[in-house]
């Protein structure tokens, strides 16, 4: 009964460590804050700042919750032994062990320091040169993310999507919401390259494909990312479409080009000019809070021009053809199982890529 004992104190000792870690206390205080906020009548008169916040408990819900359950349930089984009751010992130690078990799920957690770890994610995946065949691989790749989402429990939503003229996609781009989406996802970012036979070739010879996937925290927040307006360009044009009622018969498409670093992003998925507008502009901060990660900025005004992610950052190769393998070039963590890895199975290279030394 000692020994258990010694294992549930070990186990609370260490839960307490991962609330201090993850200031659990701070973030209770937040949702204390938001649930009184909400329950006001007065807050619904602004509906999007409304849903912000609904958002934002959600958000903060999803990781404080499951934390609190398992300390609840580690205190009660302490005291439970505590009272020395030996003939429950066999049932105790399946509990322990099972709450063991459950910590150590809970434990990646802590693995999820950087600065937007905790955020939502925007997921653009661009098909790089190779025609119809990096089109086609951007579009598996598209599929690979949304199947890996759907299996973690993450809410998806796809922002803008370029169809491509035979097969595949030119360009996609999703919102991934859910607790540290952007810590999970941020080992995605950069050139992923697939060789393979190709599907188009009639030849059927071996096509090696790219494409690129910036993985963007999401700044809902305006604050977190400070804009000024004269380094803003904005255009709004007449969005492309494939045809239909009332289809390109306004302008509402919108181009956004922030001159200090040239990124520029364009948005035409709505039908509402200020709708696009917002998104173009959501889409922009995630983009500059990347890209000042990247470059170890201390502000947005320290950036030097240059995209996020550009095309030499490779970082994993799927290969189908002749044998089958995807391997992470940064940590060297590799998978056989190649078509799990495209239906969603990336859990093995989000684990390797942050528990390598110095993952920021």
């Amino acid at each position: 009964m000692q020994s258990l004992l010694k294992r549930i104190t070990n186990l609370l000792a260490q839960i307490d460590a991962a609330f201090v870690r993850l200031s659990i206390a701070a973030k209770e205080k937040t949702i204390g804050v938001l649930e009184t906020e909400l329950a006001s009548s007065e807050v619904w008169h602004n509906p999007t700042d409304a849903q912000e916040k609904s958002k934002k408990l959600a958000a903060l819900t999803g990781v404080v919750e499951p934390w609190q359950v398992l300390r609840a349930q580690v205190a009660d089984i302490a005291e439970l032994i505590g009272m020395g009751d030996d003939s429950l010992l066999r049932e105790f130690d399946e509990q322990v062990t099972a709450l063991e078990r459950e910590f150590e799920i809970r434990r990646k957690e802590l693995l999820y320091t950087g600065e937007y770890d905790n955020h939502n994610a925007i997921l653009r995946l661009s098909a790089g040169v190779g025609g119809t065949d990096a089109q086609d691989w951007t579009e598996m790749l598209e599929r690979m993310y949304l199947r890996w989402a759907e299996k973690s429990g993450m809410k998806t939503s796809i922002i803008e999507r370029s169809v491509g003229e035979m097969a595949g996609i030119k360009s996609s781009v999703i919102e991934v919401t859910g607790p540290y989406v952007y810590g999970k996802l941020k080992s995605e970012h950069g050139v992923h390259r697939l060789v393979r036979l190709s599907p188009y070739n009639s030849d059927n010879l071996r096509q090696t494909s790219f494409a690129l996937v910036e993985v963007l925290p999401q700044i809902d927040a305006p604050e977190e990312v400070q804009l000024d307006d004269k380094d803003l360009k904005i255009d709004v044009y007449r969005a492309g479409g494939h045809g239909g009622q009332s289809v390109n018969t306004t302008d509402s498409a919108v181009r956004v080009t922030h001159l200090p670093t040239g990124i520029v992003v364009a948005i035409q998925n709505e039908r509402s000019q200020l709708q696009n507008r917002e998104t173009a502009l959501k889409i922009l901060r995630s983009k500059l809070a990347q890209l000042q990660l990247e470059q170890h900025a201390a502000s947005i005004t320290d950036l030097q021009a240059g995209e996020s992610a550009n095309w030499g950052s490779q970082i994993r190769n799927y290969v189908l053809h002749p044998y089958t393998m995807v391997k992470d070039t940064r940590t060297k963590h590799e998978d056989r199982d190649a078509s799990g890895v495209l239906d969603g199975k990336l859990d093995g290279f989000i684990e390797a890529y942050l528990e390598q030394p110095g993952t920021p």
